[in-house]
């Protein structure tokens, strides 16, 4: 389940913490954004370690701009506070997960 965050302190707080995070970030206006956003949802039932979260770009406008998201969807994935895995617009989800896959097992979570 992806927590919502909905304020930028929120968010870069949650991005410099120790651990992983993954950060979805979307509008409810974008159709696309609710297709991929059920299959990250199913993706990461598999990592349990880590930590998921769903930025409505509505309601934090200005997320865009602080995290240079130029279009959406957009997945982030930090480690102990380091930008590890960006995607955006088109997003092949078998790449996403080996991507995510590699550092889970190297941390061994």
């Amino acid at each position: 389940m992806l927590q919502e965050l909905n304020d930028l302190e929120t968010i870069q707080k949650a991005m410099s913490s120790e651990g992983f995070h993954f950060f979805y970030f979307s509008r409810p206006a974008c159709g696309v954004c609710g297709a991929i956003k059920e299959k990250v949802l199913l993706m990461l039932k598999d990592y349990p370690g880590i930590s998921s979260y769903y930025i409505n770009l509505d309601n934090v406008p200005e997320a865009a701009g602080q995290f240079s998201l130029f279009t959406i969807p957009a997945v982030l994935l930090y480690i102990d506070g380091n930008e590890i895995i960006r995607e955006a617009r088109y997003i092949s989800m078998d790449d996403l997960e080996a991507k995510v896959a590699r550092p889970y097992g190297m941390a061994g979570l």
